[in-house]
């Protein structure tokens, strides 16, 4: 995908310098327009490069930040500055703004050409198209049709940057609701990518969105995983009062073929994070017990077992409409702490002892004791397996 980052870094653009707006190179750039009229800034499209002369500026340095933060309020990708004789120079208020807004802000010399700065921009623009779609269907095929694509599949990735000795991982991002759209938040998660991996694939598949990372190709090898994930979240829920979106990674693999494993496994991050409302799971291989479950071939012997343990508590709920189920999870991820789980149950310290008396009671069970909660949690985990495949 064309970014202004492959601007900056591209020998495409001599005529361009960065002077603003750094930190917003993640743009994406997927058209150009010349503007010279502050009225004529309502027919910019989001995602387009502005160009202005200032030829018909009045009043140049509030009318050109006037004109600049118009732009930005319609998502272009960036702004550039013909500097000349109806500009000198942009304002110190413009630098100011573009770089508190991540907005990028280029100046090119009055003696290069704008109508050959819209030729390169349209060049430029049509062979990332074509790279991107490029990429699409390579990654696509990867997960959904190797079998049948699998010589042109590692001929391409190899020619994309990931040889055949790579180890690949596929990060999948979604929301927690139907309601909401990964799209909105596209831009915000792969700029994060982009800081943290040197090269990667990315893929829109209903709703998510489907990064292919290479191991050997990372930015910041000092810096966690989780870290990365845990600032694009507080970015989110900074942004939305709340946090719909969850990011999943499956582990490591060796060869092309293995593309696909990494993806499903990916997929069941995603859905244990969702079935326990856990922001801090993240990758496959912090699963845990999951991966045991999983890894049994004799489903009626695991079934057996979450019965024994949570049989007799799931038919006195049926039969007397009650929750001690729920209840009985919530003790075990607390830890049995009387006042947190009072917290998050919204009942009285006394009710809460009263129900772990109830609960020891209908399961004959010693709650207190470690290796009876390890079989409890083991059973309810079973569940989790067993309600997800």
């Amino acid at each position: 995908m064309g970014t202004i980052q492959k601007i900056v870094e591209g020998a495409l653009f001599p005529m361009l310098t960065l002077v603003a707006g750094q930190s917003g190179t993640y743009r994406k750039v997927t058209g150009i327009n010349v503007v010279e009229n502050i009225d004529l800034i309502m027919f910019c499209r989001p995602n387009e490069l502005v160009v202005t002369t200032g030829i018909n500026i009045a009043h140049q340095n509030s009318s050109l930040e006037q004109l600049v933060k118009l732009a930005y309020s319609k998502k272009v990708a960036g702004f550039i500055v013909n500097i000349g004789p109806y500009i000198p120079d942009i304002p110190e208020a413009v630098i100011t703004f573009a770089n508190e807004h991540d907005f990028p802000i280029f100046q090119m010399p009055w003696d290069r050409r704008v109508a050959d700065l819209l030729k390169t921009t349209f060049q430029f623009i049509t062979h990332h198209q074509q790279e991107q779609s490029t990429e699409d269907k390579v990654l696509f095929n990867s997960l959904f049709h190797y079998k049948q694509h699998a010589k042109s599949i590692k001929q391409t990735l190899t020619q994309l940057g990931f040889p055949p000795n790579s180890e690949f991982a596929i990060i999948t991002c979604t929301t927690t609701d139907i309601q909401s759209r990964i799209d909105r938040y596209e831009v915000m998660i792969q700029f994060a990518f982009q800081n943290r991996y040197k090269h990667f694939l990315k893929l829109k598949h209903k709703n998510h969105l489907i990064f292919l990372i290479d191991r050997a190709q990372l930015n910041t090898p000092n810096i966690p995983f989780s870290k990365t994930v845990e600032e694009i979240y507080d970015k989110i829920t900074q942004k939305n009062n709340t946090l719909n979106v969850i990011i999943g990674k499956g582990n490591f693999h060796k060869d092309y073929e293995n593309i696909r494993k990494s993806y499903d496994e990916s997929l069941i991050v995603i859905q244990l994070a969702k079935l326990h409302n856990n922001r801090f799971l993240y990758k496959y291989k912090e699963i845990g017990a999951y991966k045991l479950i999983m890894g049994v071939e004799n489903r009626t012997l695991i079934e057996l077992f979450s019965q024994d343990i949570l049989g007799q508590l799931h038919q006195y709920d049926d039969l007397h409409n009650t929750d001690y189920l729920s209840f009985l999870r919530c003790y075990l991820e607390e830890n049995g702490s009387t006042s947190k789980i009072s917290e998050r149950q919204f009942i009285h310290r006394n009710t809460v002892l009263y129900k772990i008396k109830k609960i020891e009671m209908l399961l004959d069970m010693d709650l207190s004791n470690p290796f009876t909660k390890t079989n409890l949690y083991m059973a309810f985990l079973i569940e989790d397996v067993l309600a997800h495949q």
